[in-house]
């Protein structure tokens, strides 16, 4: 459920918060400037993630709603 295909970060299936501390941890082994796709099916996520990324300084390069959840494009701060 968590696998990297396609340079995308698979967190469909998860509830908050996992979508949100999964992504963190990522995002913490990444250099600054990296970039992190990310797909979720939590409905939440839609406000969780852009929120976590501006509290821990990250750009939300990308953020789409997508038939089944959500798909963001995070740049590591």
């Amino acid at each position: 459920m968590t696998s990297t295909t396609d340079g995308l970060y698979d967190l469909r299936g998860l509830k908050c918060p996992l979508p949100v501390l999964k992504t963190r941890r990522r995002l913490k082994n990444m250099e600054s400037g990296a970039e992190l796709a990310i797909e979720t099916t939590d409905p939440l996520a839609g406000l969780d993630i852009p929120h976590f990324c501006t509290q821990e300084g990250h750009e939300l390069v990308r953020s789409e709603k997508t038939e089944t959840g959500h798909r963001f494009l995070i740049r590591k701060g």
